[in-house]
């Protein structure tokens, strides 16, 4: 085993994905794989930071853990992230992995997202471990994020299986102080030749699973470990079973009652717990969402309450806790707070100042465009006052729903489905080949802003660039679009009103697939891209509002009237200088800024291309 120097201070301040990036590394991983998505995508930014490790962002989650599980086959250590809704995109995979186990340590890193901060649904992942038969590992802060990814190394060789780790948000993203260690590098296991274990054919497949089922004999055992299992007895009226984040809860509201930690959630250590339970009058489970650990418990005939008392759906906090347990009768209502709470204006979010997302959806609504949308920033253009979305459910789903809808011939205008240039990539293109397979009478636009814009701007395989920022080689959507068989194929600047506008149009008169691929760089990532601004005229303004529908938050309403109405004001401070309202305004009201803003190392309009 070679073991790396460690050259910097022995204690930092990380997030949980710091620190899981962290752990990994101490413990030798040597390929990391994973597709950004919030709030995992920090992990593999973390690691591409270091030596020693190769780390890719791949085309998707199944791309992912594939590279990941080959890794694995080759003797050495490799770790694969996704937020949760990419480990239904692997699930493939990584279901029948348990079945063939691993060569050197494969861990799988899934970051849930309880309260749906960005996400499309409140899924808990903890069913995948009970469903896949594989170790389940919930970390409760950072400290234990990077000690629980070093141990899930060890106990993914030891036991020959995938290990789950799973998070949440607010572990992801919240800062606690991790001791660092060195790199224990393992030595290379190589690949050793057995198609009885890693070649699924049913024969064999049979004969593995009755190996899946005694290894998970042996895992409830070894999850009584010290490492995973924490017993704090104090008052015995009260007896907390907890795991993950709700564990710093259930200790702020109820620091004196005896709590069970749980570093492994499955298999269970259901002899501890139930020596647990003996020593307390009453029995809780605090967990988020689903009630994983109280329906196996009640299942082993345990008396324990939970989900009657907390919520099902949302993060929890100590408030929520504290409110749970004052139903049930343990805690009395708490007293008012000392400081109200200060109301706020709502924000909901909106599209960037510049977004070259905006004109192509303003055509569609313009143009009665029933719009299958897909996952990304622009999903955003479903709310006011573009409105020009009608379904959004999961990554690359847009093509295959609009093939549906125009199959079914009852949509009240023109199909068109709406995807961003890595969300094709990620799964829209077998969607795009079984559309002119079928002969679908719709228009994909592909909206091409040359990165992972949504999750801070990962690069892709259309971008041509490494997660370090390497040259390699860049898809060409067009390309790929004309050997998928699609004949109409227009690419399209959307700064260009016009042009996008007669794009789009002919592009749904066309019969069968056609594609317009709008092409303009995401203004906010990876490089901040700004233009000279523009501003209002009040004398020449007349109040029409039409830049108004663009949804630009660079423009809002002024204090000024004419006839009547608010005029309008452009903030010079945000405005990219895009050209679209300019374009768009009757009486040029809206001109350059007197004093064009400098930007460092261009020269005016140069970022524009």
């Amino acid at each position: 085993m070679r073991q790396h120097v460690l050259t910097q201070r022995e204690r930092l301040l990380l997030t949980g994905n710091e620190a899981i990036a962290r752990g990994a590394y101490e413990a030798g991983v040597k390929v990391a794989t994973g597709y950004p998505g919030t709030p995992s995508t920090e992990i593999l930014e973390a690691l591409a930071r270091t030596e020693d490790v190769y780390v890719e962002w791949s085309t998707n989650e199944k791309v992912a853990m594939d590279v990941a599980l080959g890794a694995s086959l080759g003797g050495v250590r490799a770790l694969c992230t996704m937020k949760h809704v990419g480990l239904n995109v692997a699930a493939d995979t990584f279901m029948t992995a348990s079945y063939t186990g691993v060569g050197g340590g494969l861990v799988v890193v899934s970051a849930d997202d309880p309260g749906m901060h960005s996400s499309q649904n409140e899924q808990d992942n903890r069913y995948y471990a009970k469903f896949a038969a594989v170790p389940l590992l919930e970390p409760s802060d950072s400290s234990e994020a990077k000690e629980f990814t070093r141990l899930a190394f060890e106990v993914s060789e030891r036991f020959d299986v995938p290990v789950l780790l799973r998070i949440t948000t607010r572990i992801a993203h919240t800062r606690g102080l991790v001791e660092l260690g060195p790199r224990q590098e393992p030595a290379s296991m190589g690949y050793v030749r057995d198609p009885r274990k890693y070649v699924m054919l049913p024969a064999y497949a049979q004969k593995r699973h009755p190996v899946v089922l005694s290894r998970l004999s042996r895992l409830q055992e070894f999850a009584a470990s010290p490492e995973f299992l924490r017993w704090e007895l104090r008052d015995r009226a009260v007896g907390v079973i907890t795991s993950g984040v709700c564990y710093h809860y259930v200790r702020e509201v109820l620091p004196e009652a005896s709590v069970l930690k749980l570093g492994m959630t499955y298999p269970l250590p259901l002899e501890q717990i139930r020596a647990f339970a003996r020593e307390v009058e009453r029995l809780f489970v605090v967990e988020e969402l689903e009630p994983f650990l109280e329906e196996m418990l009640k299942a082993e005939g345990l008396a324990v309450e939970g989900k009657a008392f907390f919520p099902r759906q949302g993060e929890l906090s100590p408030d929520l806790v504290r409110e749970g347990f004052v139903r049930v009768g343990v805690l009395l209502p708490a007293e008012s707070r000392a400081m109200s709470e200060v109301p706020t204006t709502p924000r909901p979010p909106v599209l960037c100042p510049g977004c070259p997302h905006i004109v192509p959806f303003l055509a569609l609504r313009r143009l009665g465009a029933v719009v299958c949308g897909d996952i990304g920033c622009y999903t955003l253009a479903a709310l006011e006052p573009l409105q020009a979305m009608d379904t959004c459910v999961a990554m690359g789903s847009s093509i295959g729903m609009a093939v549906g809808l125009a199959k079914a011939g009852s949509a009240p205008g023109p199909v068109v489905a709406a995807i961003g240039d890595s969300t094709f990539i990620h799964a829209g293109i077998p969607a795009l080949v079984d559309a002119v397979y079928k002969q679908a009478d719709i228009t994909v636009l592909i909206l091409n802003n040359g990165t992972t814009a949504m999750t801070g701007g990962q690069p892709h395989p259309g971008t041509g660039l490494t997660i370090r920022g390497g040259q390699t080689k860049a898809l060409d959507l067009v390309a790929l679009c004309r050997a998928a068989g699609v004949e109409h194929v227009h690419v399209v600047d959307p700064y260009d009103i016009a042009a996008t506008f007669v794009a789009i149009e002919e592009a749904i008169h066309h019969q069968g697939v056609a594609v317009v691929i709008t092409n303009r760089p995401c203004v906010e990532a990876p490089v901040k891209i700004r233009d000279n601004p523009f501003i209002v005229v009040p004398q020449k303004c007349i109040a029409c509002q039409l830049c108004m529908n663009l949804g630009c938050p660079s423009i809002s309403w002024s204090v000024e009237t004419y006839e009547g109405r608010p005029k309008v004001v452009i903030d010079p401070a945000t405005c990219t200088g895009c050209t679209v309202c300019a374009q768009i305004c009757p009486t040029d009201a809206i001109q350059l800024f007197p004093s064009p803003r400098a930007v460092p190392g261009e020269k005016a309009g140069q970022s524009r291309g």
